[in-house]
């Protein structure tokens, strides 16, 4: 399968997070047939009930390309025309599995081994299955993570940490709000106070920054809210600690903060040759921790239409991150370093 067809094959199978078995087994099914020509061997990573990750392996990988298969909602379908591909998906990151793929079937017939393909699931919510995924090291040397960066390497990338926020408050009719309490009413004004915590910069990955992403709460326009709560994610550059005591800070006695995700800022090697960037997303490399190998990140697409209803990416860029892969892992292969 050609690599635009194989992108938009799998931009078409729905694959929010929770729901990636089908792309799953397509493309379980898609690897078993390269391996079963190129005598390598496909199995899958059990991570939570109906989601596995795929891993892909020729000899003893050494280098292990690896993205996710995971997408944000809402599912929409492909669409192509003479420059780009458009979907969910397209840019994070189905194009990037299709470059990886057929990266891999470049370096098959080129008789190259000892490289892997990892793709896991849950990236855009939790990374369960990189979590899953270091907890099972397959001895890989060098990790290729792709993410779209516009086939510039990453050389770091803000770190997240997520919260939940619930305030609570006492039911009555809204006609006499005295005799009751409204939780919206105080997680506005907890929320205002999040959003004036100083936040903390760093000459490499600059400021970090505050999103409000979902709030909900109440019954109903006249009853008094008794509960309303708030999820918000700071994209962080470095120790988070001061953020943590903020949050406590601005919560303490109205409501409550439920800290349900951390992952760290980090910084990124360079690769001969390779223009560089740093990116404000979060990727799966710091879950992975080290397990799978010295990580580097790039990938074809732009990080500023993912997770849009413009979601696309160039299909000189898909071709392009096909060249960066095999190049990248044909050298790391025969040299053991990232510069020659």
């Amino acid at each position: 399968m050609q690599l635009f067809e194989l992108t938009r094959a799998l931009v078409d199978i729905e694959s929010t997070t929770n729901h990636e078995k089908n792309v799953g087994d397509y493309l379980f099914k898609h690897l078993s047939a390269v391996a079963a020509r190129s005598n390598g061997k496909v199995h899958r990573m059990p991570a939570e009930q109906n989601r596995d990750n795929l891993l892909a392996s020729w000899g003893e990988p050494a280098v292990t390309l690896s993205t996710h298969m995971d997408t944000v909602p809402p599912f929409f379908g492909s669409s192509e025309d003479e420059r780009f591909i458009f979907g969910r998906g397209a840019c994070d990151a189905k194009g990037i599995i299709a470059a990886m793929v057929t990266s891999a079937e470049r370096l098959l017939e080129s008789g190259t081994r000892n490289f892997g393909l990892l793709f896991v699931v849950g990236e855009e919510r939790n990374s369960a299955g990189a979590r899953v995924a270091a907890a099972q090291p397959s001895g890989s040397r060098f990790l290729i993570n792709g993410e779209p960066t516009e086939n510039q390497l990453a050389l770091g990338s803000k770190g997240a940490l997520r919260y939940e926020i619930t305030a609570r408050g006492k039911l009555a009719h809204s006609a006499y709000p005295q005799l009751g309490h409204s939780a919206i009413h105080t997680l506005l004004d907890v929320l205002q106070d999040i959003r004036g915590i100083p936040l903390p910069e760093d000459p490499l990955l600059g400021r970090s920054t505050l999103n409000i992403g979902t709030i909900s709460g109440g019954r109903a326009p006249n009853v008094v809210a008794d509960e309303a709560g708030a999820e918000v994610m700071f994209r962080t550059v470095g120790d988070p600690a001061a953020l943590r005591k903020a949050v406590a800070s601005a919560v303490a006695g109205r409501a409550e903060a439920r800290e349900v995700l951390h992952t760290p800022a980090i910084r990124l090697s360079e690769f001969e040759g390779l223009p560089t960037t740093v990116v404000a997303f979060t990727t799966d490399i710091p879950t992975f921790n080290g397990a799978w190998g010295e990580p580097f990140l790039i990938g074809p697409g732009s990080i500023h239409v993912a997770h849009t209803a413009e979601e696309r990416i160039a299909k000189k860029e898909l071709c392009d991150a096909v060249e960066i892969y095999t190049r990248m892992t044909t050298q790391l292969l025969a040299t053991g370093r990232s510069a020659a």
